[in-house]
């Protein structure tokens, strides 16, 4: 028996592929399959199911192309209704997989119809099992994002969660391995650890969420407490992963379409395309396309783009490096963005070549900050999280979360310089592009955010309770 974790950092996702006696199953597989298709073929196995823990929010799932390609069945649990054929497991079901069984638990609560997959091995001992959103590691998953759909409210998910747990998955022996869908970084979750693999029964003793004397209350609280607003594209991937999608490979191929610096600035004004810069936040800030908008690519791109651009239909052109086309294209299809219209021909310099206009963004040292601040004590803008900026921030820094942006830009200063910082300098320079493109080009960003901002001596406040802002 083989089982490997398929890791993808920027989504904090993880897939599944088990192997045994040359049959395999994939658990949550991303949209490109091709990955999977070439394990099963150095092992010399068929792929016999396609296991879905649930409908997922944040990314698109590759169930239906991988399916067709193997004539695999996709598998869900009870209450999943899909527009496309799939088999409906019953609580318990058991699939065998060469040498091995896989059951199927129903352990509602994230969704209606999440399910937990238990794998047994050759002799019938309980090795793992694969959680999907039900069970992080240091957490569980966040109970609001089905409430619409089932007409439940929040605190009637948590307590379908709060017994799935108790019921379904506490009572497994400790030994079993833990395999969760997510990791730290993932917006279906608000307290996991960095970690991918972990041991039931460690999480029976460190997670908040399966303390054994918690009450059904305590979890609801607990569990539904401090959650932030879910990013706005979750449910239209949903939509996607319910309903169908199109072939990745067709969306790759109508994207890796070559646009010269004249067209680029045609297509532009005809289709109201989003000019989506994804080199790093370095050179977006030494020179830009004006009113492009950056999301780098060596950072939480496809999470970002799904945060930011309210609409996956949206249609999008690219500046990026070049080589590196197909990858961006295939890292915004993940999150259901399928309207790339093509990518600017040889890169931001072909864009200098051809004389078009350009734009920069100040960005100075932290070091010049803390000089700035002792003198005039200038206007600042912390783009982090509340619970980041509430930790630890500037005295008389404004917080305006990058989720947040547009909410705030009246409260963004007209004429006067402000100064805006992030962590570590991804969220800033995407803040700057799109204040940018708003009109505000009085603004100036603050290199490596508030990592380098720490080891100046400008004044910080320590945690700050919520109730006293």
């Amino acid at each position: 028996m083989k089982v490997e974790q398929i890791y993808t950092g920027c989504l904090a996702q993880g897939a599944y592929y088990i192997e045994s006696n040359g049959e395999v199953a994939i658990i949550d597989p991303l949209r490109e399959v091709t990955p999977y298709l070439e394990k099963a073929q150095k092992d010399n196995a068929q792929i016999k199911y396609i296991f879905e823990t649930h409908f997922h929010a944040d990314f698109v799932s590759g169930h239906i192309t991988l399916s067709e390609k193997t004539g695999a069945p996709i598998v869900f649990g009870p209450n999943a209704n899909p527009q496309f054929e799939a088999h409906i497991a019953n609580d318990n079901e058991t699939f065998n997989l060469g040498e091995v069984v896989i059951k199927a638990i129903h352990t509602p609560g994230h969704t209606m119809e999440s399910t937990t997959y238990l794998l047994f091995d050759k002799d019938g001992k309980e090795y793992a099992i694969f959680t999907g959103d039900t069970l992080f590691l240091g957490d569980v998953g966040r109970p609001d994002l089905a409430q619409k759909m089932n007409e439940l409210t929040m605190d009637d998910l948590a307590g379908y969660l709060y017994d799935s747990l108790r019921n379904k998955i506490m009572p497994l022996p400790d030994h079993v391995i833990v395999y969760p869908a997510h990791g730290a970084g993932s917006a279906c979750g608000k307290k996991m650890m960095k970690e991918t693999v972990d041991l039931l029964g460690n999480q029976k003793k460190m997670n908040y969420a399966l303390r054994a004397d918690m009450t059904k209350e305590e979890f609801i609280k607990e569990v539904t407490d401090g959650l932030e607003a879910p990013p706005g594209y979750f449910p239209l991937n949903v939509k996607l992963n319910k309903e169908g999608y199109p072939s990745i490979q067709k969306v790759i191929l109508d994207g890796l379409k070559p646009i010269s610096p004249n067209d680029f600035e045609v297509i532009t004004n005809e289709t109201n395309a989003i000019m989506l810069d994804v080199r790093t936040s370095e050179d977006f800030a030494k020179g830009h396309i004006p009113n492009s908008i950056f999301i780098g690519l060596d950072g939480s791109f496809a999470p970002w783009v799904g945060e930011l651009i309210v609409d996956i239909q949206q249609p999008i052109i690219l500046i990026v490096p070049q080589g590196r086309e197909q990858e961006a294209i295939t890292r915004l299809s993940r999150v259901g963005f399928d309207n790339t219209l093509g990518f600017l021909e040889g890169g931001f310099e072909s864009w200098k070549q051809a004389g078009k206009e350009i734009d920069t963004v100040t960005s100075i040292p932290a070091e010049t900050l803390e000089g700035v601040y002792q003198e005039i004590n200038p206007a600042i803008f912390d783009v982090r999280k509340q619970s980041e900026y509430l930790s630890e921030h500037i005295k008389k820094a404004q917080n305006t979360p990058l989720t947040e942006i547009n909410d705030h830009l009246a409260e963004f200063p007209k004429e006067d310089t402000f100064y805006i910082h992030c962590a570590g300098g991804y969220r800033s320079m995407i803040a700057a592009s799109i204040l940018k493109s708003r009109g505000f080009h009085n603004l100036i960003d603050v290199q490596k955010g508030y990592k380098a901002i720490s080891q100046t001596s400008i004044p910080k406040t320590d945690y700050v309770c919520p109730s006293t802002l």
